[in-house]
């Protein structure tokens, strides 16, 4: 038998989150966290810093050859991390 205020948990979780205005830090620690898994070691290896603010990636990257070529898949990179975390987390990259 269901209840009426019955919720998932992950709906639940989200709530609280979006109430205490903390979903974005969580999304943020998450992505920092599976960057190597979401795009290699190779890349997680000059990668140097990793910070979001204002639905913006910054990455400080310590390759040129690298960053050029992050540059240059910026629209794939933002897919897939925004595919990742299951929502429109991110709306611009910006490779330094």
């Amino acid at each position: 038998m269901k209840r009426q205020n019955e919720l998932l948990l992950k709906d639940a979780i989200r709530e609280w989150l979006d109430s205490y205005n903390l979903r974005e830090k969580v999304n943020e620690i998450q992505l920092v966290q599976s960057w190597e898994k979401l795009f290699g070691k190779t890349i997680a290896k000059y990668t140097q810093k990793i910070f979001v603010n204002n639905k913006r990636l910054y990455l400080t990257i310590s390759s040129a050859p690298l960053r050029q070529e992050l540059m240059y898949s910026r629209d794939k990179l933002k897919d897939r991390i925004n595919e990742a975390i299951e929502e429109n987390f991110i709306q611009e990259i910006i490779v330094r």
